[in-house]
């Protein structure tokens, strides 16, 4: 039986244990168990001097649970000493904040029961988010181990880290997926999605910060703000996330915390304001001063950085942190008028006020705080934690979610447990256990296992089978969840990632999500004719679990064509479909996914008429048709807009869903070379109907055949996605690099310094970007490294444009 525990300390940091009773009594045997606890209590009575003596021949402290004592891994029995030290030196009124106060069971320190077991003021709901690379999930890891959560630290790079559990994940050393945990700190839970970096995984980031309330954003200590760093600071300001920033690494050769900061406020437009300054740089890094205390904290190595000690401000240092100090102070008090007061008159606040006055600064997008460290070397997590606590908010302190009753009149839910149940499905999973796993957010209100729900975007009826809080990609049954819980549901038929779970008494339609087009696509066919439907299986559950994969039938071709936003993304769709699936298949030449757009105004007047026997057909429509571009407010996947003029009844009110739905059929396949057309308006200006020969299928007619003449009409051309990339390179290869993207059809933006080495960044057609990664390694010996992302689509250059089009004819002829 396992007997595992979780130990809490006196200052509410719980650390982890596990040892069995068997292996405990096998290992060790009853009689050691007994004088290792004699030997602890002898050893509580001695001096200071002795104690720090007998620590370093005594055995490890152990107790049975017969005494409700925790067992003390070798990597936390430091810190009790200390604590002892400090308790016999100073007498019984110290702190002794290290030593063990409470056990509890291994499911949690706060286990879950039913009712609310913590305030909803002392929950975070958090996302980790960086580009790729920066040491997100190293960086969870250690949130993870020194909140008890884990009992050793995951390392990315031998495949160890809990929460990238996707084999793949674990081979290519990169998180894939969005991974859900939940985990306590200074009696806060706080629940943790850690993200992807790469950019073909964009979307995880996405529909991740639309249901968190703050995030950590983790920045490379040599790099600073890199291509997917900027990506993800948009996401989280277009779903106004307060972020504290966390620059890592900061061991790395060539780690400047100053220049993360400026790169933060140059190409983030934000203001990064520092609450921490390191000491010592690169191999010599050995902790931070936090400038609120205004003292130094440094690591302990010998127990992973479990234990920690705070000392004087080094002397040589002292100048800098009163400089920066000052800085924080000055940005602080400028959120209330009175602090401001009282600091013009020469009094600072004290570190209670200035702690309040740097979170609402915060959470009212004023400022950054900024704290650094280095994670993989234990070093710099333990204060984040404490910021993450201090300055990130609760569900109570963000805005009510907004949304739409049944009538489409505006409401908004509050995160309270006294509202109607609310929630937002944001991402599903396939378990081959438990089968469809639903995560949702929990808005408002109470929902319990066995709850028949509604999904209000369907009006489909849902029942909640069982619920599940995730860490990683395991599941711990839970009978209720409440406001402001992230939680998995079975049992969800009909419900996809955007759609809102509702009180069916009390219904509501959450703000929903925007999902990015496919960049880029490729031909997939079964080797065994026999697994077609099961290739068609795998792709429909890969579909519903990632709303950026897409997959269609040409039948033209006959060929199954499945797109993505990059080639790793779509290898990684291929490679599940096999490990999951057992389909291997054989895979095309990646192609790029052209558009088509209109690029000048025309007017059809078009009219469809059938009156030569039988019942008649007659409708007429006059359309505008011009280019358009969304705008900040609009959904730029929307694809086209549509507009009713139409006074005095010349089309009915019934008949003009009929047009709408007629040019939305034909937008799938444009007329140049069969690719989808976007960016375009449609404005329904006059038209005509006949009592008896009208209906809705006859302008749904009408409509289709004015697009397509509209289309040729209005010029349309191909467009192809054009990517930012950005590539980092020793200066002595900066030349051969810039060549090479000229010879690409590329538009060098600028050079920049970053670091050691220099920052091209170009705009490159995504056709002429596939295997640039071998060259780029031939061409800079593989010193140099690229990131991209899509930046804009634009028309295909004429010369090119002809071919492409008469190649796609030829193909589909």
């Amino acid at each position: 039986m396992d007997t595992s525990h979780y130990v809490t300390f006196a200052d509410n940091q719980p650390r982890p244990v596990a040892r069995s009773r068997r292996s405990l009594y096998l290992s060790l045997g009853l009689n050691v168990v007994l004088a290792a606890f004699v030997a602890t209590a002898g050893l509580m009575s001695r001096t200071g001097s002795e104690l720090a003596s007998a620590a370093a021949t005594q055995p490890a402290r152990v107790f049975t649970r017969a005494f409700s004592r925790p067992i003390l891994p070798p990597t936390h029995q430091s810190s009790v000493r200390k604590a002892a030290e400090h308790k016999l030196k100073h007498g019984s009124k110290a702190s002794f904040s290290s030593m063990p106060t409470r056990v509890s069971p291994r499911s949690g320190m706060h286990k879950v029961n039913a009712g609310r077991d913590v305030p909803l003021d002392k929950y975070r709901n958090i996302g980790i988010m960086a580009h790729i690379d920066a040491g997100k999930t190293t960086t969870t890891e250690r949130i993870l181990y020194y909140t008890g959560k884990s009992y050793k630290i995951g390392e990315v790079h031998d495949g160890g880290a809990t929460m990238d559990w996707m084999v793949q994940e674990q081979e290519r050393g990169i998180t894939i997926t969005s991974a859900a945990t939940t985990t306590f700190w200074r009696d806060h839970r706080v629940n943790i999605i850690d993200t992807p970096g790469h950019v073909d995984f964009t979307l995880e980031v996405e529909r991740s910060l639309r249901v968190l309330d703050g995030a950590v954003a983790v920045f490379d200590g040599v790099s600073g703000v890199e291509p997917q760093s900027e990506t993800v600071w948009r996401q989280a300001d277009r779903y106004k996330v307060p972020r504290i920033c966390f620059c890592n690494k900061m061991d790395r050769i060539g780690a400047d915390f100053y220049y993360c900061l400026e790169s933060i406020e140059k190409q983030l437009g934000a203001r990064p304001v520092a609450v921490q300054l390191p000491i010592g740089t690169e191999a010599d890094f050995k902790g931070v001063i936090d400038l609120v205390k205004m003292k130094a904290i440094i690591w302990n190595a010998e127990d992973l950085g479990a234990s920690f000690d705070d000392v004087d401000i080094p002397e040589d240092l002292k100048d800098k942190a009163t400089e920066y100090r000052e800085k924080l102070i000055e940005a602080a008090v400028e959120m209330d008028d009175d602090a401001m007061e009282a600091y013009l008159e020469g009094e600072e606040p004290d570190e209670e006020s200035l702690k309040k006055l740097i979170r609402k600064g915060t959470l009212n997008f004023d400022f950054v705080p900024v704290l650094l460290g280095t994670a993989f070397k234990n070093k710099g997590v333990q204060p984040l934690l404490d910021a993450v606590i201090d300055y990130l908010p609760a569900p109570i302190d963000v805005e009510a979610i907004k949304g739409e009753t049944k009538d489409g009149e505006a409401t908004e839910r509050h995160s309270t447990d006294d509202e109607p149940f609310s929630a937002l499905a944001f991402k599903i999973a396939t378990d081959p256990y438990v089968g469809t796993l639903t995560f949702a957010r929990i808005y408002s209100g109470v929902l319990k296992s066995g709850d028949q729900i509604v999904n209000s975007v369907k009006n489909k009826k849902e029942r909640v089978s069982r619920m599940v809080l995730m860490h990683a990609n395991s599941r711990e049954e839970i009978p209720e969840a409440r406001a402001g819980d992230i939680v998995a549901l079975v049992g969800m038929k009909d419900t996809t990632t955007g759609e809102t779970l509702c009180d069916p008494d009390n219904q509501v339609i959450l703000e929903k999500m925007d999902f990015p087009e496919p960049v880029i696509k490729i031909a997939v066919e079964p080797k065994s004719k026999g697994d077609q439907e099961k290739m068609s299986n795998a792709l429909f559950k890969l579909a519903q679990e990632d709303p950026s994969f897409r997959y269609s039938r040409d039948d033209s071709s006959g060929q199954t064509v499945i797109e993505g936003m990059g080639e790793l993304h779509l290898d990684i769709i291929v490679d599940r479909m096999r490990r999951e699936f057992n389909v291997e298949c054989s895979v095309g030449a990646p192609q790029v996914a052209y558009r088509e757009a209109i690029t000048k105004k025309a007017n059809i007047d078009y009219t469809h008429k059938k009156q030569s026997g039988g019942s008649g057909q007659y409708a007429r429509v006059v359309i505008d048709f011009e280019p358009w571009t969304p705008g900040e407010d609009e959904d730029s996947n929307q694809g086209f807009q549509f507009d009713s003029q139409i006074k005095g009844g010349t089309v009915p009110k019934e008949y003009i869903p009929g047009v709408v739905k007629g040019i939305e059929s034909e937008t799938a396949r444009g007329p140049l070379a069969g690719f989808p057309v976007l960016g375009f308006k449609a404005t329904l200006l006059d038209g005509a109907y006949h009592d008896v020969d009208s209906s809705v299928m006859a302008f749904e007619i009408a409509g289709r055949a004015a697009f397509r003449e509209g289309m040729m009409k209005a010029k349309a051309r191909l467009s192809e996605p054009i990517m930012k990339v950005d590539v980092t390179t020793p200066e002595e290869h900066m030349g051969d690099v810039i060549g090479d993207i000229n010879s690409r059809r590329g538009q060098v933006l600028e050079m920049t310094e970053r670091g050691n080495a220099k920052l091209v960044s170009a705009l490159v057609p995504l056709s002429e970007m596939f295997q640039y990664v071998s060259t780029l390694r031939s061409i800079t010996k593989g010193r140099a490294n690229y990131a991209m992302q899509l930046h804009s689509y634009d028309f295909v250059p004429p010369n090119l444009e002809k071919d492409l089009i008469d190649n796609f004819k030829s193909v589909s002829a």
